[in-house]
């Protein structure tokens, strides 16, 4: 008797299928090079915490000409888990009336509501040579904010 194999039907999570092309696309790109996408991610090789409706972004502002060096340490430490669920970095400005070289680098943590998570992620963000005055913080759908700077 022969056995025959029926074959496996494929794969049609196409949603995660282009987000995997999108990370590894993104995962060689030069902020300061690319003008054809306005965002580039990443994302932890191993995902720690699915975000909740209350994110926090950790939003950075940095010029062009830094941007490569800072998104390259930001990077390395979020596809290591030592930062949030994502980061991404601008290839544009992307508030009205900021300057042309104005770049934006954006730590999204899991829960804004985990005090202890956030603490640890705005530390290492310190570590990493973040200057505070470049820093703001965007609770989606929290009211407090929850970092304690270092003058506190």
């Amino acid at each position: 008797m022969s056995s025959t194999k029926k074959p496996q039907p494929p794969n049609l999570d196409l949603i995660a299928m282009v987000q995997n092309a999108r990370m590894q696309h993104d995962d060689h790109v030069i902020p300061s090079k690319v003008n054809s996408i306005y965002w580039i991610e990443a994302k932890p090789a191993t995902a720690t915490h699915t975000p909740t409706a209350h994110t926090l972004e950790i939003r950075v502002t940095t010029s062009v000409q830094a941007v490569d060096a800072l998104w390259e340490r930001v990077k390395a430490a979020t596809h290591v888990g030592e930062l949030g669920y994502k980061s991404k970095v601008s290839t544009c400005p992307t508030e009205p009336g900021q300057p042309q070289d104005a770049r934006t680098i954006v730590i999204c943590t899991y829960d804004a509501t985990d005090t202890d998570h956030v603490q640890r992620v705005a530390d290492h963000v310190r570590q990493l040579g973040i200057a505070d005055e470049a820093v703001t913080f965007a609770a989606m759908n929290a009211r407090e904010r929850h970092i304690k700077g270092p003058q506190e």
